[in-house]
């Protein structure tokens, strides 16, 4: 026996259960974003998006996939660029704010404007800014790829975000993590 427990389902030729699917797609961790941009009447707007990754360094790319039955797939499908805001682990909040829809989700935010006069989120430790590069179909989901044109780096942990709740990594926790990374994989490590 190899440890490896036998899978709840074999997918068929229709596809897996779609709350299985979910299930096993939750046990991946992953960071919160809030994605920015701006409507063509120049209205700040943003979602909570967690599929977000690096594509490429050389080009500069990174990906967002966005529910296409979201009001936001026609902004970014359209605007010429987005701001990928990397939230503080502090920011749970902020990360379901803009994740309901409705109400004005920039109310009492600490803001400043930058490429495209698209909104950059106070408190985010990065801000990544893009301009638009390509959207592709992605069956119910687009993905946008940007190409990225300026960024932003600030301290601290960012949150996290599996199983349906946020994780809450200590900063002694990530610091034992870094301080364990050989020298090399932190110097040869894709990002």
């Amino acid at each position: 026996m190899n440890g490896v427990a036998p899978p709840h389902q074999v997918v068929s030729a229709g596809g897996p259960d779609v709350v299985l699917l979910r299930r096993a797609l939750g046990q991946f961790a992953t960071g919160v974003t809030v994605i920015t941009t701006v409507s063509p009447d120049g209205e700040p707007a943003g979602c909570t998006v967690s599929a977000f990754c690096s594509l490429s360094l050389d080009p500069p790319l990174v990906l967002v996939c966005i529910d296409k039955a979201r009001a936001m797939h026609q902004l970014l499908s359209t605007a010429p660029g987005y701001v990928v805001n990397v939230l503080h682990a502090d920011q749970q909040d902020l990360a379901l704010r803009f994740a309901r829809p409705g109400g004005d989700r920039f109310r009492g935010l600490s803001l400043h404007y930058g490429r495209h006069d698209i909104p950059h989120i106070g408190g985010a430790i990065a801000h990544l800014e893009c301009d638009r590069h390509a959207v592709l179909d992605g069956g119910d989901h687009a993905i946008v790829l940007g190409r990225i044109q300026g960024l932003a780096v600030h301290d601290g942990e960012p949150l996290l975000y599996a199983r349906g709740t946020f994780l809450n990594v200590s900063k002694t926790q990530w610091e034992r993590a870094l301080a364990d990374a050989p020298p090399e994989w932190l110097l040869t490590a894709p990002w």
